[in-house]
């Protein structure tokens, strides 16, 4: 992609468009984070440097008391139309093992990033979301969509293997025939399907996405931030475990929550009758 010879500046970051800050728009307010991938001449395709900074943020987010829910969306008419394949890359010859590792430290690290971060995190997903920007999107907690988005397993349209995660989220979503339908034939998943079957909990009108992602995002952050966290995690890897180990892991979470000033919160709300008012502590 050709840039000026010259930086621009965003009006929303006081950054020069060019600059890896500005690659994604981020803001904090009422303990609620928004990311915005800003690269809709490219429907927000990811480049090696949008991914470090998205990382980044999600590892911030996750560390932050302050922030307490996370909303990713796009700029444009795209969320994401996965990896930048025009973006050039190493043309030399590969050595066994490149690809691999470029995957483990690349688009496997982002959607790590996503799963293990310690706040709930919606996708307000405004348009197309292709490969890996669909999976980005399935990785969060929780999934609106504006009506006129579409998810499109497109790796087998361009002879890949799904990767960024997919063949480990498809799965676990949908259960495996219908992940290898979607992966098989790379066909463009409208929202409407994707609420029937079960990879979107909400389709909106895409003037009222905006809206919708905030009012949950403001629910999620005054709810108990913790418990929340925990609770996270205890879903994301129960398909993982036996029972044995999902009950030990169930038992130990509610012992750590047990200490926290939330749970004491919530527990002499219910006695006293009054809603429980909570910190995130």
């Amino acid at each position: 992609m050709n840039m000026p010879d010259y930086p621009r500046t965003s009006p929303l970051t006081d950054k020069p468009e060019n600059s890896v800050e500005s690659l994604v728009r981020h803001a904090t307010d009422n303990h609620v984070s928004t990311f915005t991938l800003n690269r809709p001449e490219s429907l927000n395709a990811i480049t090696p440097d949008l991914r470090e900074r998205l990382i980044q943020l999600f590892s911030e987010a996750s560390a932050d008391p302050a922030v307490r829910a996370v909303v990713l969306t796009g700029t444009g008419r795209g969320f994401c139309a996965g990896a930048d394949l025009r973006g050039g890359g190493a043309t030399g010859e590969r050595i066994p093992g490149d690809v691999a590792r470029t995957l483990r430290l690349g688009a496997q690290r982002l959607i790590a990033a996503v799963l293990d971060c310690e706040k709930p995190v919606i996708a307000a997903v405004n348009g197309t979301a292709a490969g890996l920007g669909a999976h980005l999107a399935l990785a969060c907690d929780l999934v609106l969509a504006a009506e006129p988005a579409r998810f499109i397993e497109v790796f087998v349209r361009r002879g890949l293997v799904p990767d960024g995660g997919g063949a480990y989220l498809l799965p676990r979503l949908l259960g495996p025939q219908r992940a290898k339908e979607l992966m098989f034939f790379g066909d463009a998943l409208t929202a409407q399907d994707a609420e029937r079957l079960g990879l979107v909990n909400r389709v909106v009108p895409a003037d009222e996405l905006a809206k919708t992602a905030r009012a949950w995002a403001d629910r999620l952050a005054a709810g108990p931030t913790r418990a929340l966290a925990l609770t996270k995690h205890l879903v994301n890897t129960s398909l993982d475990t036996d029972r044995a180990t999902a009950f030990a892991a169930e038992a130990a979470a509610q012992e750590i929550n047990m200490t926290t000033a939330d749970a004491r919160e919530g527990v002499s709300g219910f006695v006293e009758r009054r809603e429980p008012r909570f910190r995130g502590r």
